[in-house]
């Protein structure tokens, strides 16, 4: 189901648009100045508690120098009046034992817990420190370039944390005006912009209601809204004309409509005779597709005897020729024996020779029967659909030795991959004619003027399927036939003596004689990939 866009109203535009910008803008600023007061204040701060240091330093440095801690305790009296001061360290430096000592001490509350000592942070307090609630330092006090003391204040920060505070809620409390003015804005603008729109859509509804397009919309505030009102007002004026245009064509409609009701009855009358012709037609047709498949299993059928004829000719010519070649010398042994002429070695000759003629004969003959054998086999599979057991490796020698008349001088090499014990229940000559379809349409389509190619055969069971899958490295399916390989007369040979039956064939023996599956996969010029997969037992 289609996703539907969202539609936003201008209202909802307004207000996001101008408060979004109102509030970041807000934001920003009141980040802006809230992170400037603050940096004042600890400004101001980290100067004044500079500023009463560098008073300590001068007030303390003769009482340090003299070492009169009893007279410092009496006479500071100026801790008390620096603002906001917590703790109060005045440090001497022994210069014995080289560490500084607690010399004086002072916190504004005693109910404070008393602060670690601070002498030993001198290099991170040089620079005010500032924490969550006060801000420290720490300062070296010299005399002729010579440490005696250091002098350690700190001053709380709270002061500054309350005006932070109070300059955050005004900043607030601002931001809250300014959204409700921009919301106020936005509203009127949005009400500004959106009033000759509901104009519009009140008076496009009115139309589509009553159907009435003779109104006209009324002229709009702004350059915008005039142009659509404009348009529409044109579009209504068009719409008009439309309809009366339409009412003028349905009238004449009307008219034919009667004519072309009395055609249709007499072109339906025609239209079934016709049908009828078809139905014959087809019906013949589906007759002569039949006879054509059964030609093709015959043609291959003949040129395979073709083949075979033509390789066991070979054989029994060379033991004819063999035979005779034995009956001569026989004869001239016959002749000599007759005319007691006879000599061992002659007649050693021709045992020896006898026993070579005897031997080609028997190769030749063996290998005549052979070829016989399996074309019998293979000529009562093609033939028949009967269910029996038989190796899958056997059969795939028996159909490679039909086919070597059309193999042996072709460059071609085919490979099979069948695990040798495999025995399976089936029928044979389905998988026959399959497979020899199969490797003729290769070598005459897929390896056509190509002066190499390769075939891959390889078969496995899966459960209770034999998994058939054959590969070549040829030249691939079309892409304009790809779609209808298996249908009746599709081939690319039209006129050239290519019926168009072969694969229509395997499909035909895969999908009804075996009861199984075929899916071929090919691209251009990367071969095809034929994948077989049918029950056995």
């Amino acid at each position: 189901m289609p996703t539907t866009k969202r539609i936003w109203s201008l209202r909802r535009i307004c207000l996001i648009s101008i408060i979004g910008f109102i509030s970041l803008l807000s934001i920003i600023s009141i980040a802006i100045v809230t992170q400037q007061y603050t940096n004042s204040y600890n400004s101001l701060a980290a100067n004044d508690i500079k500023y009463w240091a560098n008073v300590l330093t001068n007030e303390s440095q003769n009482y340090l120098v003299n070492s009169e801690r009893q007279a410092l305790n009496d006479n500071l009296s100026i801790s008390e009046k620096i603002p906001n001061l917590n703790y109060l360290h005045i440090y001497q430096f022994n210069n014995k034992t080289e560490k500084s000592e607690l010399f004086y001490s002072y916190k504004r509350d005693e109910r404070r817990s008393a602060i670690s000592e601070k002498s030993l942070e001198l290099n991170n307090l040089l620079t005010p420190r500032f924490k969550e609630k006060y801000v420290e330092y720490m300062k070296a006090i010299t005399v002729e370039d010579k440490i005696v003391g250091l002098v350690y204040l700190q001053n709380s920060t709270e002061h500054i944390a309350l005006i932070t505070d109070d300059l955050l809620i005004t900043s607030i409390i601002l931001f809250v005006v300014v959204i409700l003015i921009a919301i106020f804005m936005a509203l009127q603008l949005e009400r500004f912009i959106s009033a000759p729109f509901l104009a519009l859509i009140n008076t496009v509804q009115i139309a589509a209601r009553q159907k009435n397009f003779q109104q006209q919309c009324q002229a709009m505030p702004y350059r915008e809204a005039d142009m659509l009102a404009r348009n529409i007002s044109t579009l209504f004026s068009r719409m008009e004309k439309h309809i009366a245009q339409l009412d003028a064509v349905e009238q004449q409609s009307i008219e034919h409509s009667q004519e072309l009701e009395d055609k249709i009855n007499k072109r339906t009358a025609a239209l079934k005779e016709s049908n009828q012709d078809l139905l014959s037609t087809l019906e013949k047709l589906h007759q002569f597709q039949s006879q054509l498949v059964e030609s093709e299993k015959m043609a291959s059928l003949g040129d395979m005897v073709a083949g075979v004829a033509h390789e066991v000719n070979t054989p029994i010519g060379l033991g004819v020729t063999a035979s005779t070649l034995l009956a001569d010398r026989l004869e001239d042994i016959k002749l000599a024996f007759e005319d007691k002429t006879l000599k061992s070695s002659q007649l050693k000759k021709f045992l020896n020779e006898g026993s070579e003629n005897v031997a080609i004969i028997y190769r030749n003959l063996n290998r005549a029967a052979d070829l016989i054998s399996s074309f019998k086999k293979v000529a009562v599979d093609q033939s028949s659909e009967e269910v029996r057991s038989f190796e899958v490796k056997e059969l795939l020698n028996e159909v490679l030795l039909t086919l070597r008349p059309q193999l042996h001088c072709l460059p071609y090499v085919i490979d099979i991959d069948c695990p040798n014990d495999l025995t399976i229940v089936s029928k044979p000559g389905p998988i026959n004619q399959i497979l020899i379809n199969l490797i003729m349409n290769s070598i005459i389509h897929g390896f056509e003027g190509r002066e190499n190619g390769r075939i891959t055969i390889t078969v496995m069971p899966l459960s209770n399927q034999l998994n058939i899958l054959f590969k070549d490295d040829g030249m691939g399916v079309d892409e304009s036939i790809k779609s209808k390989v298996f249908e009746p007369f599709t081939t690319t040979k039209r006129g050239e003596g290519g019926s168009g039956l072969g694969l229509h064939l395997v499909y035909n023996l895969v999908t009804q004689a075996l009861g199984g599956t075929i899916v071929l996969n090919s691209e251009a010029n990367q071969g095809v990939s034929i994948e077989i997969n049918f029950p056995i037992n």
